[in-house]
């Protein structure tokens, strides 16, 4: 038996699971940290982060108070796009060490009281995986339909209009084949057939080889681009629209490409496998312009995943009372209804700070910012460097590795600049990352905001979230309540939260104005950030308090 062993469960002790201090259910109100490999530590001095030196850092993750990990690839991979190109579901590339130090890796991390959590990739792998060596050789091979093979039309043009994330035609002529495969991302990231059984069962059998080892859930990528249309129909062009299109893809409502109406019944078969196990987690990446209505689908009922997270706030450019308000009232407490995830950051989308906000700004919407996250319904993911505050980094061309934004210089901002090393010690002239040469830039202006700077300092936005995740756990209308009331009125965002006859209010001032409360705000303060008072609120101010019913 791999280290960790089987930890079959009777599975009706999951569905039974009603109560949030249930053990199966821990993932109910959890923080999760995102940890991406490549820039958290490196213990080898070889410019890229690694599974030792994660281990060596968690300790800080669980110094947080969050209560699991969430590991961005780390397969055996070309690297093209950085781990979500897989070569090989079942080994660790060498680039981050060994199976042993992955087992090493979940041994401290339970020691610690942390989940693991792991990213798996059902919709597409690397060309360079042996089932697509197979796969293109003839179309005789066993597995001549593990993949999405389609002919050329007559005039030698590809299957269908369809368009690729990263940029040009989703399909790419393959001579050996003498036809044409479909790559919903890069031209190397061959899309898998998930309609074939055969196929669903070959990634349930990775699946299983993770929870034997281990780990207690997953993040499941792109899971909405797990099926096409077999009928490979044209998609249809996306309405007008003032915001500048920097991609093909963006011209197409992409309804054929993605979005299949059988997907839930593959989520079913995700589902059956990790009841056989304690405990497990599932959330499901969604994106696109239906996002809300396949996430409700994919964690429908008992049957399907845990819950699922798009990117209402990722790319968002502003962050208004009204969007949060918007987001919160997609997943009402009824029966049914999944449960959600949020996440304000993350290795996809620029720093929210940078985003949001002017360099003077920061530093105050930080904290509101990281107060206004613990008070949502749901779980919610900081990722790595957030709770430090860092910025996102300007990458020049010449220094970038993200092919999305290498493809569209200089229109979108680059993955890269969200993706630089940690900074853990600010003298060090490597800030304690392990390498002066990292694969990207250290980020200069980040060393300030390092680890070992934070940590002495009890005002800074480290020890703040050190606190807001303390609280978040001390109060169950925080932890797991029900969202009672939102209202959003100009810069000003009012939340309540109701559980096991407590109720908090919390109140938000999102803008660079002072807001003057009306009164009947009387109560317990749990927390006021930027001199937030029951009578105003300063710029970027916040207060929470426990309300007498």
């Amino acid at each position: 038996m791999p280290p960790g062993g089987s930890r079959a469960v009777n599975e009706q002790t999951l569905v039974n699971a009603a109560a949030t201090t249930d053990p199966g259910r821990w993932w109910r109100g959890a923080a999760v940290y995102q940890i991406y490999p490549r820039s958290f530590m490196d213990s080898n001095g070889d410019g890229v982060g690694d599974l030792p030196g994660i281990t060596s850092r968690l300790d800080h993750v669980a110094s947080l108070g969050v209560d699991a990990i969430w590991l961005s690839p780390f397969f055996t991979s070309p690297m093209r796009d950085f781990g979500y190109d897989v070569a090989d579901y079942c080994d660790v590339d060498p680039i981050f060490g060994t199976l042993a130090d992955f087992d090493a890796l979940v041994a401290r991390a339970h020691a610690l009281g942390l989940k693991v959590l792991i990213d798996q990739v059902y919709s597409h792998t690397s060309d360079e995986h042996p089932w697509f060596a197979e796969s293109r050789s003839d179309r005789t091979n066993p597995k001549n339909d593990w993949y999405v093979w389609a002919e050329a039309k007559p005039d030698g043009s590809p299957p269908s209009n369809w368009q690729s994330v990263f940029g040009g035609p989703a399909w790419t002529w393959d001579a050996r084949r003498g036809q044409y495969y479909l790559h919903n991302f890069l031209g190397s990231q061959p899309q898998l057939n998930v309609h074939n059984a055969a196929v669903q069962d070959a990634v349930l059998k990775v699946a299983r080889f993770w929870l034997d080892r281990g780990v207690d859930g997953f993040r499941i990528d792109a899971l909405n681009f797990a099926m096409h249309d077999p009928q490979l129909r044209d998609n249809p062009p996306a309405p007008p629209t003032d915001r500048r299109r920097t991609r093909p893809f963006d011209f197409q409502r992409r309804i054929h490409n993605q979005s299949h109406p059988d997907i839930p019944q593959f989520v079913e078969r995700i589902r059956a496998l990790t009841n056989e196990y304690d405990a497990i987690f599932t959330v499901a990446e969604v994106g696109g312009e239906e996002a809300e209505a396949e996430m409700k689908a994919f964690t429908q009922g008992q049957a399907r995943l845990n819950s699922a997270y798009s990117f209402n706030f990722l790319y968002a450019e502003r962050l208004t009372p009204g969007l949060v308000c918007a987001a919160l009232a997609e997943w009402p407490d009824a029966p049914g209804m999944g449960w959600p995830s949020w996440a304000f950051e993350n290795h996809d989308a620029p720093r929210a700070l940078s985003r949001w906000w002017s360099a003077e700004q920061r530093e105050r919407a930080a904290r509101m910012k990281m107060l206004l996250l613990m008070c949502l319904r749901g779980n919610v993911i900081i990722y790595q460097g957030e709770e430090l505050g860092l910025t996102q980094v300007d990458i020049p061309f010449e220094q970038l590795h993200d092919p999305e934004a290498i493809a569209n210089w200089p229109l979108t901002l680059s993955r890269d600049g969200a993706r630089t090393p940690m900074p853990w010690t600010a003298d060090a002239a490597d800030f304690g990352f392990g390498s002066t040469e990292p694969w990207l830039p250290l980020g200069a202006e980040n060393a300030a905001r390092a680890v070992d700077r934070q940590n002495a300092d009890q005002n800074s936005l480290l020890s703040h979230t050190r606190k807001v995740l303390r609280l978040r756990k001390a109060h169950p209308a925080l932890h797991h309540g029900t969202v009672s009331l939102c209202t959003a009125e100009g810069d000003g965002l009012t939340l309540e939260r109701v559980a096991d006859g407590e109720t908090v209010r919390c109140l938000f001032n999102l803008g660079a104005g002072t807001i003057v409360l009306d009164g009947g705000n009387d109560g317990r303060v749990l927390a006021a950030v930027n001199g937030a008072t029951a009578k105003r609120l300063p710029p970027f101010g916040a207060l929470v308090l426990e309300i007498a019913t």
